[in-house]
């Protein structure tokens, strides 16, 4: 029986091409037990802004020497500064009135202390809330996984049964083909170019930013503007 697997590590608020990884898969691995690192997307994600691209930023600190799912948030007030601009510069997209209440109760009735499990719980509630991804999430951290390039991720995949490893395309200077198939595992490449355009506020267009923008401005058509859904 085949089972397609990926595994990656959680973002904030992550663009679209992340839930369509997910989407992808059968089961897909939070990888968090790894080093974190700055200025990257486990901490920040980007919206649009009448200026441009506007970064929204997770305040942690600048402890260097921590694994992903260690990282605590280290200040108070930012959920509320975050959902501030998100309110003020999508308030006039088609369909934030739909959406508001879900993000509202995300950002203003609860309080987030530890990074990884923010992250893992939006990333969470967005699949199957509102993209009905039936995929199975599951946690690296169990596993107690060592090594290096393959030989971390193979004794993981080996015991969930995993028959295709399908990887983001960042991988590939540490992944190998050869090594994977020699324990009877298929490495695949996530591909995430062909994306269409869509009504988008404050052009110029720009695929990259938190899904969080698609929501606003296409609602329940959001799925058409993804690959994974309409394979």
């Amino acid at each position: 029986m085949s089972k397609i697997v990926g595994m990656t590590q959680s973002n904030y608020i992550p663009w679209k091409g992340y839930f369509d990884y997910i989407n992808s898969v059968d089961e897909f691995y939070f990888y968090d037990d790894v080093q974190y690192t700055k200025q990257d997307w486990r901490n920040r994600n980007m919206i649009k802004s009448p200026e441009g691209t506007e970064w929204l930023s997770v305040p942690v600190g600048s402890k260097r020497s921590r694994l992903i799912c260690e990282v605590m948030i280290t200040q108070h007030g930012w959920q509320r500064s975050h959902w501030g601009k998100i309110s003020q510069y999508y308030k006039d997209a088609p369909y934030f009135k739909m959406y508001k209440d879900f993000f509202k109760e995300i950002y203003l009735n609860n309080t987030w202390t530890n990074l990884s499990d923010m992250n893992q719980a939006i990333i969470k509630s967005i699949s199957t809330e509102l993209l009905d991804i039936t995929t199975r999430f599951s946690d690296s951290r169990p596993f107690n996984l060592s090594g290096e390039k393959e030989k971390r991720y193979i004794p993981l995949l080996k015991e969930v049964g995993c028959t295709t490893f399908l990887s983001g395309p960042s991988a590939k200077n540490y992944l190998t083909e050869e090594v994977m198939e020699r324990e009877g595992i298929k490495l695949e490449w996530m591909n995430y170019e062909g994306y269409p355009e869509y009504h988008q506020l404050y052009p110029p267009f720009e695929h990259r930013v938190s899904i969080l923008d698609l929501i606003f401005n296409e609602g329940p058509n959001m799925k058409n503007f993804m690959l994974s859904f309409n394979k």
